[in-house]
């Protein structure tokens, strides 16, 4: 089996390059940017022709949320010219296509979890630029899987977890936004995760299309903190639990607007594949790592 992946140093990138690990068999070829530039079309033709993969797994994304607002034609580029040229590379060899996108495609007004077949409508630029992302990928690769994922973190690169360790250092409150509701979702799990899609697609499984994959149970982002604070404190990382004072989000404004209710249902994903929701607790236990990380 060959694997093309994208995005390789960030979050999920790194986490499917350890993932893989335990799969020596598989035949990878991992590209960041500096490799490959997935918004030029015909760099991705010539790669993928020239390596034809069983599955390209893209996990490139333009992620900086606010930024996006003042960096639409950016965001764009990275988040819908680049898949949209990546799954037709896809097709013209037959291969599969596996794309990341986000709970941000949906507005966020909406009472109970997502399910795949609720309507987008992305609040921010960045939303915007993912769900473009999202339609470009199943108009130009009918193999496709868009998996929409949330809250990512893991012991690579920037996230909320890594943030609040490192805010934890010299505060001993904090005030964290307490209204909006979602995932948290391991970068680990979402690996693991990916490729057991992968597997299954390799071995003839036809179930393309949209799925949603999160942490379980989900929270707001001030009871996150506090857990990622609680946890810190009982390995030692902090010398003391932080105050967690929970906030509307009027009162933490921000350039680009986040929805309010993120929670997405993931029990497509487990019928089709067999693939549980994320255990972000769990993967809190090991916060030592994120730790390590962060003080490098």
């Amino acid at each position: 089996m060959k694997i093309l992946i994208t995005g390789k140093n960030g979050q999920v990138g790194q986490s499917l390059h350890l993932a893989l690990q335990a799969f020596p068999n598989v035949n990878v070829l991992a590209c960041g940017r500096e490799e490959l530039d997935i918004t030029n079309s015909l760099a991705v033709q010539e790669v993928v022709t020239r390596y034809k993969p069983d599955v390209i797994i893209n996990a490139a994304a333009y992620t900086a949320v606010d930024k996006a607002e003042s960096e639409q034609s950016l965001a764009f580029d990275i988040n819908a010219t680049g898949p949209k040229n990546l799954a037709m590379a896809a097709n013209d060899i037959g291969s599969s296509i596996i794309h990341i996108s986000t709970d941000y495609v949906f507005a966020g007004d909406h009472v109970d979890d997502y399910k795949e077949v609720e309507a987008t409508s992305p609040k921010s630029v960045y939303g915007q630029s993912k769900l473009a992302g999202e339609v470009a990928v199943a108009e130009m690769c009918e193999r496709h899987v868009i998996i929409r994922t949330s809250w990512v973190f893991s012991e690579f690169g920037n996230n909320f977890v890594k943030t609040m360790l490192r805010l934890a250092k010299s505060n001993s409150s904090l005030n964290i936004v307490g209204d909006q509701f979602g995932g948290p979702t391991y970068a680990g799990d979402i690996a693991s995760a990916i490729l057991q899609i992968a597997f299954s697609l390799y071995n003839g499984n036809q179930a393309y299309g949209i799925y949603h994959f999160s942490g379980y149970p989900t929270v707001n982002w001030a009871d996150f903190a506090q857990a990622i604070f609680q946890q810190a404190y009982t390995k030692g990382l902090i010398e003391s639990a932080v105050v967690v004072n929970s906030i509307p989000t009027e009162q933490y404004p921000t350039p680009a607007s986040r929805p309010k209710n993120s929670r997405l249902n993931c029990d497509k994903i487990y019928s089709e594949f067999n693939v549980s929701a994320s255990n972000w607790q769990a993967a809190l236990k090991n916060i030592n790592q994120y730790q390590k990380d962060n003080e490098q």
